[in-house]
């Protein structure tokens, strides 16, 4: 094998996991030239949401080192359209529990766009990954079962069912469920299969570990009755339309391995290097410990190298597109973060940290700590493992750099001014360059200005919102006391028809002082401070019916001086 990571590199759980996959893979042994394999695996049963993406991440991020360091290596990616269908969700006709038990590229696709169940989930994660610079092999498990691709290993696994059981029955009794942080980990550990151990027949074949769809129904609904080992005949029974019929296992490819055979026989199978997975496929007794003991056992394979990840969860989410069924999918999260910045969600903590994206208000300081890592990592004398994790984060080998704003204006002031200016991206483009970020084209501040649009307009909630009122609240003019007539007339007697970001902030800021016979150049005194206070809660009170909002001199040039004089003052009679 060739080289590990380098001496003197900055070091994070991405360079260990490299470490260890590439010495795994030298110690089994065989072509020294031979590929390395990263896999990932996802059943295409909902929407791929954020949780699941660390399956896909984490691979991706470990193939990338491997491969930086010249070393052959591939993301094997399977997708477990071959697993049945097992409920059916909120929001779906609920008609569709006639294909429970079903593969799910046999369901038909309650939404008309694509050919399948399974497809239409594939199909936004595939667009998301390709946004993120994900480069993968696709295996469709549906495929490689009806294709005969695993004959020979269900053959083997069926002639070494007692070996199977018997390392299932004491596992078994090893069963421990993790304990879920949230309701919504529960919802997910709910829905995982990392447990599943169903029985296929009765008797002696209770734990077959071969199940067929029925060839009548296409259900799994169905038990075993017969194996003949000499001519690989199975019978089986349905009993959801009560068809009776005999399967050759080796000549006719009409079922899978139970999951937990399944999974081993894959490692070795594929060969498999490196695989992650939740923590639910890792406590005692489920997945993970049981197919590590049956692919050394059965498949004289050694289990791949593993890391488990945990739970990721969300916050602030307001929207959700129609197909999410109320998650918030990698495509949901693109809508408001630049790619970069959500492949660094994953890259800069260790796999076992649980952590939450939040879709409201902290997307504004996540988008400020990209911003300031950005400009450490330009500085080769500050690179450590954060600057490692940003590299990590903004490019990969198949897709380069990825894109990010050529003029970097910060998401506070894009959002700040599209909601002002209710997405308007044409103005949003004007008034940054007015408040001191000249760019040539709206191009430059892409794909970040989109993005902040989007967030400011889609995902604030209403009572967040901005409100530009539509005429002035003559009751709160009529009822002002002297202080804020004279700061209003101070701010409208001065106020340019086309002022400077520079000249309004002056302005704003010392119509108190010259209210208190100060100059605008002047510090201000305590008095003029709390004045200062009173003043703009005025004018957002008057501009916005609120008592904050956007920072007052672009809340000022969003709106245009003409407007800003029809709000602060009374119509004449």
């Amino acid at each position: 094998m060739a080289r590990g990571s380098n001496q003197g590199e900055p070091t994070d759980w991405v360079t260990r996991a490299a470490d260890d996959t590439v010495r795994h893979a030298g110690e089994r042994g065989g072509d020294a030239d031979r590929v390395i394999t990263c896999a990932s695996g996802a059943s295409p049963s909902g929407p791929i949401h954020l949780g699941n993406l660390r399956e896909f991440l984490t691979p991706h991020l470990v193939a990338e080192e491997i491969g930086r360091r010249g070393i052959a290596v591939r993301h094997l990616h399977s997708w477990d359209d071959y697993d049945r269908f097992r409920k059916v969700p909120a929001g779906v006709d609920p008609s569709w529990s006639e294909h429970i038990g079903r593969p799910l590229s046999a369901v038909p696709d309650p939404w008309a766009c694509h050919e399948s169940w399974a497809e239409h989930f594939k199909a936004p994660l595939r667009e998301a990954l390709a946004e993120l610079g994900v480069e993968m092999l696709e295996i469709s498990q549906t495929e490689q079962y009806r294709a005969g691709a695993y004959t020979e290993q269900v053959l083997h696994a069926i002639r070494h069912r007692d070996v199977i059981e018997d390392v299932l029955a004491k596992h078994r009794t090893k069963k421990a469920d993790p304990e879920p942080e949230n309701a919504q980990e529960a919802e997910a550990l709910a829905d995982s299969v990392a447990d599943a151990d169903e029985a296929a027949g009765s008797g002696d074949l209770a734990r077959f570990p071969y199940k067929p769809y029925c060839r009548e129904c296409g259900r799994d609904t169905v038990e075993v009755t017969a194996w003949d080992d000499e001519t690989t005949d199975l019978s089986y029974t349905c009993s959801s339309c009560g068809f009776t019929g005999v399967t050759n296992v080796a000549t006719q490819h009409e079922g899978k391995l139970v999951w937990k055979v399944d999974w081993p026989m894959r490692w070795a199978y594929e060969g498999v290097d490196f695989e992650p997975g939740g923590l639910d496929h890792s406590t005692p007794g489920s997945s993970y410990t049981v197919g590590k003991e049956l692919v050394k056992r059965v498949f004289d394979f050694r289990a791949p190298s593993y890391v488990a990840y945990a739970f990721v969860g969300f916050a602030g989410m307001q929207k959700m597109s129609s197909s999410s069924g109320g998650v918030p999918t990698a495509s949901d999260a693109l809508q408001i973060l630049e790619a970069p910045i959500l492949r660094w969600l994953y890259a800069r903590r260790q796999p076992k940290q649980a952590f939450d994206i939040d879709f409201g208000a902290e997307v504004v300081r996540l988008y400020d700590e990209w911003d300031a890592l950005g400009r450490k990592a330009a500085n080769p004398d500050k690179r450590d493992a954060t600057v490692l994790a940003f590299e990590r984060a903004s490019s990969t080998a198949a897709a380069g750099v990825l894109p990010t704003p050529r003029v970097v204006v910060p998401f506070r002031l894009l959002s700040s001014v599209a909601d002002v200016t209710a997405g308007n991206l044409d103005q949003v483009s004007r008034i940054v360059g007015e408040v001191g970020h000249p760019h040539d084209s709206i191009r430059d501040l892409e794909p970040r200005l989109v993005k902040a649009a989007t967030w400011a307009t889609e995902f604030v909630p209403e009572s967040e919102r901005t409100t530009v009122r539509t005429s002035p609240d003559l009751e709160r003019l009529a009822a002002l006391d002297e202080d804020e007539e004279r700061w209003l007339a101070q701010l409208l007697d001065r106020l340019p028809d086309t002022p400077s970001p520079d000249e309004l902030t002056a302005l704003i800021y010392g119509v108190p002082k010259l209210a208190r016979g100060l100059g605008l150049d002047d510090a201000p005194t305590d008095q003029v401070k709390a004045d200062q206070k009173a003043f703009f809660k005025l004018l957002y009170n008057l501009l916005v019916d609120a008592d904050r909002g956007p920072r007052l001199p672009t809340l000022f040039l969003a709106l245009g001086s003409e407007r800003v004089r029809s709000l602060l003052r009374a119509p004449q009679l």
